[in-house]
């Protein structure tokens, strides 16, 4: 069973706030399968979300780098015009904002049966594909 990781896993993983220490060790775990799939826009917003100068703790352009590469073992699914037709059907009928269903579908092309995230519906079927919020 693949399983679609969005930018928020990843961020959780190296998370160094102690409030956060619960959401790091399931990001860890998640990523510690052998069945996840990520897209070039989690990986993109991932350093996007990471440099941010503004963010407290942001890290350099080259520890980033490295985490990517190090990420680069899951299968990785482009962005391409197909991606972004089928999300745009997407914003269409559920009402997603562009970015997630460009989530959504980079996950459903890559043949995913779950999308961990917090950031949709917990338990939403999107064809088939379940969303499953791994912090509740």
């Amino acid at each position: 069973m693949s399983a679609f990781l969005d930018t928020n896993i990843l961020i959780y993983s190296i998370s160094s706030d102690s409030t956060e220490s619960a959401k790091r060790e399931r990001a860890d775990e998640i990523l510690r399968r052998d069945d996840c799939v990520i897209s070039v826009q989690v990986l993109q917003e991932f350093y996007a979300q990471m440099t941010r100068a503004s963010r407290p703790g942001a890290l350099s352009h080259q520890t980033v780098l490295e985490l990517i590469q190090g990420w680069q073992r899951f299968p990785i699914q482009e962005n391409t015009l197909a991606v972004l037709a089928r999300a745009l059907d997407i914003v269409e009928r559920y009402r997603f904002s562009i970015w997630d269903s460009l989530i959504i579908a980079a996950a459903l092309f890559a043949e995913c049966e779950i999308l961990f995230s917090e950031d949709l519906s917990h338990g939403q079927q999107i064809e088939n594909l379940t969303i499953i919020n791994p912090f509740l």
